[in-house]
């Protein structure tokens, strides 16, 4: 069992959360909740060792291992990912050298009653007995299963992890941890840049294999999937629920809906007294039951109401202009980089009006196609946008592609056209961006607000085919919300490539398929195609 005791963290006269305590027992796998800047990251540094609290301590048994994923890092440049991934074992390989080193030593002296050998022998048995107590294990067959399951082929095993984007190098390093088998297992934000498939890979792992596991996430189906308590930390404090997410929303409402009933009460107690006490203060007769009542008021504990996140994005999407009767239409597409073929002879028509998603593994080609659509690069076959085709377009990158050195009103200022310019204010605030944001600059943003931000162009002027390219990355579980309304009231064509489940739910009526270099359509919705999937799938079969 591992135990936060009276942890509290102040800074600048501000006390983010005070006096938290709860423990973590084996198979706990809690979803730690809280609306943004609540100290959830915070919290879960403080659990990993990266920060230290102001007051309180995280206790551990001696031999737990504590592993934590952050949402940001980087992994080393000089091997390979097979190399990167085996370094989860590189504490056993440094035992076996030193063993190795030790026995040499031994082998090579003759002081064999001097305290110096005495010492050796010591080391040695000390040494061997730790490492010979560790379960026999076949690394390189461990490695090759949690790269696999993560999404990688076996041609990357060999592949120097520079050649990686950010995405990939995280799963380099989540494989690191996973092999590991680690006590307590600290994730923040860990299905960020995953596909659909590694999430499910990933979330069967976590209930089957994980012992503890303490997770920050905005992906609802993931976190509702593989947690069975939810801590969320609010105004300070915790509330400890033993449910998933979805119990503990309506857990939570209840409890407010308490607080509330309660609050008002006490405030209704509050003013009958004061009435009182101004009604006959300097009354002769009354003089000791106002006092009475004055000192009660002065120590009446006041009830406190929860709060709720009001801040209210509100997104709309301009009315479309209407578009042919088929906004894209693809035959014999295909396209290579050198020998590398990414897919071939995708061929398919979008109707006007029609919602669908691209899905399948990371590498794939949903993104290529994308750009093909967008004329970003040259591919094989044909490609026929239909009439008066006005695209919106959020790429994948699209926050990071933001000038950093702009301020926030300057980075819509400069993209905004005609009588739009008198209301940028009004479409910041909109967008949770209050007067004392108009001046900060991107570089300070969080991965959020720069979402929120570079999702503010696409509002700019109306369009008839809107794709978006993993939009949700970054954003909060009430931001992707809102910004799921939005689409389904949105009168356009819409792509969408994304590996959020809950967000395609109830948002698409079509799916694309990418995968062994094919593009394949599936008709229905997402939960449809992935219940389909399961059935074809031979190990899903095997375990059922």
């Amino acid at each position: 069992m591992i135990s936060v005791d009276g942890l509290t963290v102040e800074f600048g006269g501000t006390v983010l959360f005070k006096d938290v305590t709860f423990s973590i027992n084996e198979k706990d796998r809690i979803a730690l909740m809280g609306k943004n800047g609540a100290g959830k990251s915070t919290l879960l540094k403080i659990i990993a060792g990266t920060k230290t609290a102001s007051r309180g301590k995280v206790s551990a048994p001696k031999e737990a291992v504590i592993a934590y994923l952050p949402q940001h890092l980087l992994t080393t440049d000089s091997r390979t990912v097979f190399e990167e991934a085996a370094q989860a074992f590189a504490h056993i390989f440094e035992m076996q050298q030193q063993i190795e080193e030790l026995n040499n030593q031994l082998s090579s002296r003759t002081d064999y009653e001097s305290a110096e050998y005495y010492e050796l022998i010591e080391q040695v048995s000390a040494v061997s007995e730790k490492f010979y107590s560790i379960e026999e294990i076949n690394f390189d067959a461990e490695v090759e299963k949690i790269l696999l399951g993560l999404g990688f082929i076996r041609s990357d095993f060999t592949r120097p992890t520079s050649e990686f984007s950010g995405g990939w190098r995280m799963r380099i390093e989540l494989a690191k941890i996973l092999l590991q088998k680690p006590d307590l297992l600290l994730l923040d934000e860990p299905t960020n840049h995953m596909d659909i498939e590694s999430i499910q890979w990933f979330e069967e792992f976590l209930i089957n294999s994980a012992k503890a596991v303490i997770v920050i996430s905005h992906d609802r189906t993931f976190i509702d999937n593989i947690t069975t308590r939810t801590i969320e930390v609010t105004m300070g404090r915790i509330y400890d629920y033993k449910v998933n997410y979805s119990l503990y929303l309506q857990l939570r409402n209840e409890r407010r809906e308490q607080q509330q009933k309660h609050f008002d009460e006490q405030q209704r107690f509050i003013a009958d007294n004061q009435d009182f006490i101004d009604r006959f203060r300097g009354t002769y007769s009354k003089t000791n039951q106002v006092q009475s009542r004055v000192k009660m008021l002065e120590k009446l504990p006041v009830i406190e109401v929860d709060e709720e996140d009001n801040s209210a994005l509100r997104l709309k999407f301009p009315p479309s202009p209407r578009s042919g009767s088929y906004p894209v239409i693809l035959e014999e597409m295909s396209k290579s980089y050198g020998h590398h073929n990414v897919f071939a002879n995708a061929s398919f028509s979008i109707e006007r009006g029609e919602r669908v998603a691209f899905v399948g593994k990371n590498g794939e080609g949903k993104s290529t196609l994308v750009k093909g659509l967008m004329g970003e690069i040259e591919y094989d076959g044909k490609l026929t946008l239909g009439h008066n085709i006005m695209i919106g377009y959020f790429a994948q990158n699209e926050a990071s592609l933001l000038n950093e050195e702009n301020t926030v009103f300057q980075t819509i200022d400069d993209v905004a056209k005609g009588d739009i310019r008198t209301k940028i204010k009004d479409i910041l605030g909109a967008f949770m961006f209050g007067g004392d944001s108009w001046n900060k600059k991107v570089k300070v943003l969080s991965g959020g607000e720069r979402t929120r931000l570079a999702m503010i162009k696409l509002l700019l002027e109306p369009v008839n085919l809107l794709i978006l390219d993993e939009p949700t990355n970054h954003l909060d579980m009430k931001t992707k919300d809102i910004l799921k309304s939005a689409l389904q009231d949105y009168d356009g064509t819409l792509i969408l490539v994304s590996h959020d489940r809950d967000f395609l739910d109830g948002l698409v009526n079509k799916v694309f398929e990418f995968g062994n270099k094919q593009v394949k359509e599936h008709l229905g919705d997402i939960s449809s195609f992935l219940a389909k999937k399961k059935l074809e799938n031979l190990r899903e079969l095997e375990r059922k």
